[in-house]
């Protein structure tokens, strides 16, 4: 009986410390220090390798970011639409003590582009500073 009880406490105080552990985690701070200069960047000015990244994602929505020397490039795809016509607007990008923060907004056609049957995929890239920081999609 002596055993069974060491073992339930040992086994107790294990669980313990993995609950406490796991507990712990980084918060992100949402409180803006600075907004971040940016430049939205079209397809032809991609890096070769962020191209074919995006190529393979743009059917579907996605969010993702790449580094490339100095740069880090921001990106979120809209996945594909029924008509011509979208556009992206940023609406911030800014940084917080641990954290960059994006957020943008698809736009949708006019009447007149509605009516084009051509699907699109519409995404938006912007070049930033690179800064070895999470980015957080909003």
């Amino acid at each position: 009986m002596g055993q069974q009880r060491i073992i339930i406490m040992g086994i107790s105080l294990l669980m313990l410390t993995l609950f406490l552990v796991g507990c712990k985690g980084d918060k992100l701070d949402e409180e803006k220090i600075k907004n971040i200069e940016y430049t939205v960047t079209s397809e032809d000015r991609l890096p070769e390798e962020l191209k074919v990244l995006v190529d393979g994602k743009k059917q579907q929505p996605f969010k993702m970011t790449y580094q490339d020397g100095d740069y880090l490039f921001i990106c979120q795809g809209y996945g594909t639409q029924p008509s011509g016509g979208y556009s992206i607007q940023v609406e911030d990008v800014y940084q917080t003590s641990n954290a960059i923060y994006f957020s943008s907004t698809l736009i949708g056609p006019s009447q007149a582009e509605r009516k084009l049957e051509k699907e699109t995929t519409p995404y938006i890239v912007i070049k930033t500073e690179y800064q070895d920081m999470t980015v957080v999609f909003d």
